[in-house]
């Protein structure tokens, strides 16, 4: 929980930078600056303000584009001068029309999801929905779990040879799924792997 009385505004003449991030993909959208009372309002209203230092006054994104910051969280970084809000934007950041003020495209990282999805897998585990396709996996046990996992690899090795893209992608899915039931099983997480893999990588 953010506590103004933390902040050092006196650093800065009472003003902090303000780094927003998409809280659900992770992009930087815009730097604005907060003083005491931009921050208040924030967390009261739950839309990100900022100080305004052209208007000299408090002024709330998205005020007549309807373009809002939603507030999720706000982070204090170790030297107490700067703030990390998390947001949802309600369009556009930039008043150029971009989705950031850096020109860049505000969209999800494809690969945070497998993040989503190990979580998902994580629960279903120990879960006794019997209607849960994963959840009934975990209850036939590991050799099952394992024994599954050969058979998705079989059915995508047979895929390659073929020229349907559409069914290829769908039997690389059904493995990388599969795959993440079975590191769950065995209780190893993805980062292991993906430790494994970067102990290897030959920079070139």
């Amino acid at each position: 929980m953010l506590k103004i009385e933390n902040i050092a505004f006196e650093k800065s003449d009472g003003l902090v930078p303000a780094i927003i991030q998409d809280a659900q993909t992770a992009q930087v959208l815009m730097l604005g600056y907060m003083n005491q009372e931009a921050v208040q309002q924030t967390l009261s209203s739950g839309l990100v303000t900022f100080f305004s230092r052209s208007k000299n006054r408090l002024w709330t994104k998205g005020e007549e584009s309807g373009n809002v910051l939603k507030l999720i969280e706000i982070h204090l970084d170790c030297d107490r001068d700067t703030l990390l809000v998390k947001a949802l934007p309600a369009g556009p950041t930039c008043h150029t029309g971009d989705d950031t003020c850096w020109g860049q495209q505000n969209k999800t990282d494809k690969l945070l999801f497998l993040r989503d999805l190990e979580r998902v897998i994580h629960h279903r585990k120990s879960a006794t929905n019997t209607l849960s396709y994963t959840a009934s996996l975990f209850q036939k046990g590991i050799n099952k779990i394992a024994q599954k996992v050969g058979e998705e690899a079989v059915e995508l090795v047979i895929e390659a040879k073929d020229q349907n893209d559409d069914l290829f992608r769908g039997e690389a899915a059904d493995l990388l799924f599969h795959f993440l039931v079975l590191l769950e099983a065995k209780e190893i997480p993805l980062d292991d792997i993906l430790t494994v893999l970067e102990a290897r990588h030959q920079p070139t």
